[in-house]
């Protein structure tokens, strides 16, 4: 069964797959599994290269290159739960790339699921210092999403090599000093440059807009700040930061 799943995976063009007992899977901030499927057996992650448009001066080309793999990865995750109903009789939930995702006030910024953690549990990868995972291939650039079934499906074998070369390039090109202390990503500096248009700009803006005059209201919307606004609502999760994962060097040597 297991290389059945795999052989449908990777013919799809996903990169790698890993699978996970629900046991190995430990994220001490994310939902317990059973919220998902009471009745998990086994996670079953996809990883994604991540293109070089992350290296682009270009903030458009890079947010591009990542809305392409959440594109691909949305619909290979499709394909995957689809081919494990039908075909193995499962019953699966997909949890995607990003959004999304449950928003509570005494949770903010924490994903319902981890990908990170689960990637690790299945064999692909470990954490570096910049708490990303590093693939054994790929390195830093990599995405996952994971699927979620009650068939028990045997475990990859899990890696206890460290991939982190601990050259601390990531911490030196932070642009919000979000990794000075290891083991720990400051979440709120980070999204001041990864998200510079998420909610908190949007409400500033907004009670910005409601305080002003008619003719400031005006120049307000017509504003290049607005328009970057308008786009960030329309597109989901638009980052604008990828300096954590293009400035580390894992993995570069096996892509050129």
């Amino acid at each position: 069964m297991k290389e059945k799943i795999q052989e449908f995976i990777l013919n799809l063009g996903v990169d790698d797959v890993g699978f996970a007992s629900v046991d190995d899977y430990k994220s001490p901030k994310s939902y317990e599994i059973t919220k998902f499927r009471p009745d998990a057996k086994s996670i079953i992650v996809l990883a994604f290269q991540v293109l070089s448009n992350c290296e682009s001066p270009s903030l458009s080309a890079a947010l591009n290159g990542y809305l392409d793999l959440g594109a691909f990865a949305r619909t290979a995750s499709y394909r995957v739960a689809r081919f494990l109903e039908s075909r193995m009789g499962a019953k699966v939930a997909t949890i995607p790339l990003s959004s999304p995702y449950e928003i509570h006030q005494d949770r903010k910024a924490i994903a319902d699921f981890s990908h990170r953690h689960a990637a690790v549990a299945a064999g692909l990868g470990s954490f570096g210092r910049h708490n990303l995972v590093i693939h054994p291939q790929f390195g830093t650039r990599v995405n996952f999403v994971s699927i979620v079934t009650n068939l028990a499906i045997e475990p990859s074998i899990k890696s206890n090599k460290d991939f982190c070369i601990h050259c601390n390039l990531c911490v030196k090109n932070c642009p919000g000093n979000a990794l000075e202390e290891a083991g720990r990503t400051n979440v709120m500096r980070c999204v001041k440059h990864s998200l510079p248009y998420g909610i908190g700009t949007d409400i500033t803006f907004w009670a910005q807009l409601v305080a002003a005059s008619p003719e400031k209201q005006k120049e307000m919307l017509m504003s290049e700040e607005y328009g970057r606004l308008r786009q960030a609502a329309h597109l989901g999760n638009q980052y604008m930061c990828f300096n954590c994962m293009k400035s580390c060097p894992v993995g570069l040597s096996n892509n050129n």
